[in-house]
């Protein structure tokens, strides 16, 4: 939406005898959003407008078509003429971004890396610490009132216990940001939601987190996340925009799982043909390789799944996304991840660590010597 004010796409506009202010004409927007890399084509394209005005962010100025029609019709986002729905979880979802922006402009920011059982999280805070900031800053009248902030916060998936095991307190308890505000989202992410949810709560399945605790009639659009979701397709790639499935525990989700498009299958077995220990792994002659792989992140993410524990391993890799091109392998034993050794940790502890890491990638993996 700024972007289309700041390049003059939407304006006032006059149709039959009638001014229509901070509209933009239709057309105009598809040969925006194609010139702009925001969309493929123009099918893709009005898809994308489609699910805008079902999420109700733009509609008709007149509301006479309740359809995105590629044609010189004028639309306007409702933002831009007050008729945007402030529902409960959009109001705490921006909320938590205003929260978000205000910490990361300031010198001497509560929010840092910090260290939890040998594993580094970024964006973290101290439970006390922010309902500190909170007073100090004028957010809240006081400290009860911050706690319920700051539960609101982490129910709704934009913070959390750094191990997604404690609700919001008051304490010297850790937590993180789970969502990178700053992060440049593109619109085709949108068209990820739709996934079939029947198998999300596979306990087999890493890498997807996603808002707790929905209301029903609420979307997944109104929760965009940073998480790094694993998707399977024939291989694994990830997504922004995360899957709403509802949890039993009203405090924090249970293990992270994958979201699988209706053409997948999914194989919880090990690829595995015996189960090794670190033990195997670190003895002196072992037929073991130590390498390190460099992993930059395109569009969609990393292009793997890792599976088990203690240690973990490589259980699917994407044969045209970028860990296939750094020379990661199924099988290969996960030693180390952005400088912190790993081989302890399971499969969820580890993903926590990938998809709050960096976009660049560096992983040391152990691999059988042919």
């Amino acid at each position: 939406r700024l972007r289309l004010h700041d390049g003059k796409l939407i304006k006032d506009r006059r149709f039959h005898l009638r001014t229509y202010p901070n509209c933009f004409v239709a057309k105009e927007l598809t040969d925006w959003l194609i010139d702009h890399k925001e969309a493929p084509d123009r099918e893709t394209g009005i898809r994308l407008m489609q699910k805008l005005m079902d999420h109700y962010i733009i509609h008709h100025v007149c509301d006479e078509h309740s359809d995105y029609k590629d044609a010189k019709l004028l639309y306007r986002f409702r933002k831009d003429d007050g008729t945007f729905p402030l529902s409960k979880d959009v109001k705490v979802f921006m909320r938590g971004q205003s929260l978000y922006e205000k910490l990361v402009s300031v010198e001497e920011s509560i929010l840092k890396v910090r260290e939890e059982n040998s594993v580094k999280y970024q964006r973290t805070f101290l439970g006390c610490e922010m309902v500190d900031w909170l007073l100090q800053e004028g957010e809240v009248e006081n400290r009860q009132e911050a706690v319920e902030l700051g539960k609101a916060l982490l129910e709704h998936g934009i913070i959390q216990h750094v191990s997604n095991r404690h609700h919001f307190f008051d304490s010297d308890i850790l937590y993180q940001f789970w969502i990178n505000f700053r992060r440049r989202r593109r619109l085709t992410e949108l068209l990820n939601e739709n996934t079939s949810r029947a198998l999300s709560e596979s306990p087999d399945s890493p890498f997807c987190l996603r808002k707790l605790n929905p209301d029903p009639g609420n979307t997944s659009f109104l929760s965009v996340q940073t998480n790094k979701e694993i998707k399977i397709v024939s291989a694994v790639r990830r997504s922004s925009i995360t899957s709403l499935s509802g949890n039993s525990n009203s405090y924090f989700s249970a293990a992270p799982t994958l979201v699988f498009p209706p053409v997948a299958e999914c194989n919880p077995k090990s690829v595995l043909k015996r189960p090794v220990t670190n033990e195997e792994l670190l003895s002196p002659g072992a037929p073991y390789v130590k390498k390190t792989l460099t992993i930059v992140g395109d569009a969609v993410g990393w292009g793997f799944v890792v599976r088990g524990g203690r240690p973990c391993h490589i259980q699917a890799v994407d044969p045209g996304g970028p860990a296939a091109a750094a020379g990661m392998k199924v099988c290969q034993f996960v030693f180390s991840v952005n400088g912190v050794y790993v081989l302890h940790l399971d499969y969820q502890t580890i993903s926590s660590l990938i998809m709050t890491g960096p976009r660049t990638l560096v992983m040391e993996v152990m691999e059988a010597i042919e």
